[in-house]
């Protein structure tokens, strides 16, 4: 089946497969560019004489630049269409991680971070913004949750893949990898991706115009009880990401190879929740499938701080609520992006821009505590992750 897409140009379409591997494709870069290195935070410890504190901040800079840039990107694609910053954007993404790969010092490598993520970060503003495009709203949550299908890879492989370049190789070379996925997928959007949006839509780029139009998305209490429902269970999900390197390597002893295995796992339970939604939005609506995961999270991030405080079960009690509550994202996160970008089809670019940039600062702030609160055991990420869910549920149900 092809989707047939206006073009400005190209006149090109291109089948919703196609369409949602490369759409997959592009949104994934912030899962590869942090996980891939994931099993690589000691040993950059070492090899920089670094503290861990100074570790964390290459994943803070990341969250950081990731965040602004969106906001940045929103308006820009409401403005100049789809492909066209896009391929700029992979073309930066491509040259910062050669620059993180000839990195010299700690501090280096987190400039350089920065300078990844502003590439990176316009995959997943654009991926959602040309899903609005293309489909209805009715549509939307399943087309999302087909993306989490590509996308899902991304952190089943990525620290796999990551572990044994580590244990092959060395960390340099893991982001010599990230720079040629992004030329690669320069390539696949340069030849196959049509432009998406309307060209009769024209949005200004005035600042004052572009805050205002943020400022009216902020307002609306509705898309902003979606964002956070999202924003919050993604939250969690990087307090996992930037915590668990030291929980299950450092206190549990995992080796770092084999830390990738135990990473994909839940990566897994991601992916297959998020196809079981595909398949449950034809039946529920996605408000109510969104509710009822938003409070099986929250009680699995309660019995996950239980295990990290108590050591009841040893790794089997951190890794069971675990798995729980990341594969509950499945659920919330196409969900909560469906339901809050529905009424905006003319600035889905800033919708889209505004989410993402939600999710990760809230990320990057989450990542930068955690980092301050580094101990030798798993209070400080189990705690993290539960308050996460808790305050979603909380916080959604009284804004929406």
């Amino acid at each position: 089946m092809s989707v047939e897409v206006p073009s400005k140009s190209s006149g090109l379409s291109i089948h919703r497969a196609e369409l949602i591997i490369l759409l997959g494709a592009i949104s994934a870069f912030a899962s590869l560019s942090v996980d891939t290195y994931l099993p690589t935070l000691p040993t950059l410890e070492k090899v920089f004489d670094a503290s861990s504190i100074e570790v964390q901040l290459t994943l803070a800079s990341f969250f950081v630049a990731f965040a602004l840039g969106q906001a940045f990107y929103g308006p820009i694609i409401d403005r100049f269409g789809r492909k066209r910053p896009l391929c700029i954007a992979l073309v930066l993404f491509a040259l910062a991680s050669s620059g993180c790969a000839l990195a010299w010092s700690i501090e280096a490598l987190v400039v350089m971070r920065f300078v990844q993520a502003l590439g990176a970060c316009a995959g997943g503003v654009i991926a959602r913004a040309i899903v609005r495009d293309l489909f209805e709203p009715i549509d939307t949550a399943r087309i999302f949750s087909a993306l989490i299908l590509v996308t899902g890879f991304a952190p089943m492989l990525a620290p796999l893949v990551g572990g044994y370049v580590l244990v092959w190789w060395d960390w340099r070379a893991i982001f010599w990898l990230l720079s040629i996925l992004g030329t690669i997928s320069f390539i696949g959007v340069f030849f196959r991706l049509p432009e998406t949006h309307h060209p009769e839509v024209v949005v200004k780029l005035k600042v004052g115009a572009v805050l205002e139009g943020y400022r009216r998305l902020l307002a609306d209490r509705r898309y902003f009880g979606f964002a956070l429902a999202g924003a919050l269970s993604m939250a969690g999900m990087f307090a996992y990401i930037s915590g668990s390197p030291f929980v299950f390597i450092e206190l549990f002893g995992v080796p770092p190879n084999r830390f990738g295995w135990l990473f994909g796992a839940n990566a897994l339970g991601f992916v297959i929740s998020s196809q079981i939604n595909g398949r449950l939005v034809r039946r529920f609506e996605p408000l109510k499938l969104l509710k009822a995961a938003n409070l099986v999270q929250a009680v699995a991030g309660l019995a996950l701080l239980a295990a990290g405080a108590s050591g009841v079960g040893g790794i089997a009690g951190i890794i069971i609520p675990l798995f729980i509550y990341i594969s509950c994202i499945g659920f919330i996160l196409p969900n909560s992006t469906a339901l809050a970008m529905a009424p905006f089809s003319t600035n889905a670019g800033a919708a889209s821009a505004l989410l993402g940039s939600t999710q990760f600062t809230i990320a990057a702030i989450i990542s930068t505590v955690l980092g301050m609160l580094h101990s030798q055991s798993a209070i400080p990420m189990t705690a993290m992750i539960a308050g996460c869910g808790v305050v979603s549920v909380g916080l959604y149900r009284r804004l929406s």
